[in-house]
């Protein structure tokens, strides 16, 4: 078998990853620049490592060549981090109605989860990138979640790395009914969406008011401080998913 070059190789993996978040992105800012709820919180994506997907295509028995990516499905993957329940499906049937990407796999783990306790929504999608050698239809793999079934899936994951994949049954008990108590809150804050919504947008509304130049400082300060600690959480989210060589699948 010839060797392949897998900086090459990767090359459209990487590019359709970093189109997909900037586009997915320009979707939250345009509702919020609607003044209106955003069904997507934030984005992240990746590029699967080498050794990654190496040990997955050992794992399924898949051979190491250039249909790997149609094989393995994930190598390029994007995650969408939702505030609501309820706006898992709305980002579902915006995703349908794109004409940049083709849906060619669905599975609903949010109704129907994992024994582990897992929930979450996967597509599976051809997407179209130019490269020199002109357009290249790939797979791309989209997930996504509320943030407590992402915080959820966070913490059992570090679990799967330290246990190598062999979490105790106390544990996995644990976990489940940790999922539980996680989708139960999920469905509450659902029930509650319209007012948090409202809630947000006035906020977000009075913070672009007019008011005490003093307080405007005190408050760019604050708005400053809350930016970190979103990119400190998210880079912990991200380093945490770089180790992951399962990626729930």
């Amino acid at each position: 078998m010839q060797k392949m070059d897998w900086d090459l190789y990767l090359m459209p993996y990487e590019q359709a990853v970093e189109e997909l978040k900037v586009k997915l992105k320009n979707i939250r800012n345009e509702f919020g620049k609607r003044k209106v709820h955003s069904p997507i919180e934030f984005v992240t994506g990746r590029v699967k490592s080498i050794n990654s997907i190496y040990n997955k295509a050992t794992r399924l028995h898949f051979p190491i060549n250039e249909n790997i990516a149609w094989e393995i499905r994930d190598i390029a993957g994007l995650r969408i981090i939702c505030q609501f329940i309820d706006d898992i499906s709305f980002v579902v049937d915006m995703l349908r109605e794109r004409k940049d990407m083709k849906i060619f796999l669905e599975k609903d783990y949010v109704t129907q989860p994992k024994e582990t306790g897992y929930r979450g929504y996967h597509l599976a999608v051809e997407y179209p990138i130019m490269t020199i050698d002109g357009q290249k239809t790939i797979p791309v793999e989209i997930q996504i979640r509320t943030l407590g079934m992402n915080f959820w899936a966070t913490i059992e994951h570090s679990l799967q790395y330290k246990y190598e994949g062999i979490i105790p049954e106390d544990i996995k008990l644990r976990l489940v009914e940790s999922a539980k108590a996680s989708y139960t809150l999920d469905n509450e804050m659902n029930k509650i969406r319209d007012e948090v919504k409202e809630a947000q947008i006035e906020f977000t509304r009075k913070k672009e008011s007019p008011i005490d130049p003093l307080l405007s400082i005190v408050e760019l300060d604050l708005d400053v401080d809350t930016e970190s600690v979103y990119f400190d959480q998210k880079q912990i989210v991200l380093q945490t998913e770089k180790e992951d060589e399962n990626e729930h699948n």
